[in-house]
């Protein structure tokens, strides 16, 4: 396999990685400004470990969001796309 077809193999990969987080980024965005899905929970009495439900729903959200950055990053890291540090002397 030459070298341009790897090279285009990879960047449709990255393209892809792309498109996915930035459907899983509209999904949060949606859950979080999206008031039909917040306003379902924000009258609710229910406790979940002694939380609030509304509360859970934003927490939630923050978690989503923090592992989805993780996964990214991972990504990213095994795409080659962020550069290895250097040692500052």
């Amino acid at each position: 396999m030459s070298s341009i077809t790897m090279a285009e193999n990879i960047r449709a990969k990255i393209s892809m990685k792309n498109k996915i987080f930035a459907l899983y980024l509209f999904a949060l965005l949606l859950m979080a400004l999206c008031p039909p899905l917040y306003l379902s929970v924000s009258g609710s009495e229910l406790l979940f470990l002694g939380i609030p439900l509304p509360i859970i729903y934003w927490l939630s959200i923050a978690v989503f969001l923090g592992i989805g950055l993780w996964v990214m990053y991972i990504a990213e890291c095994a795409f080659g796309e962020i550069p290895e540090d250097e040692e500052v002397s």
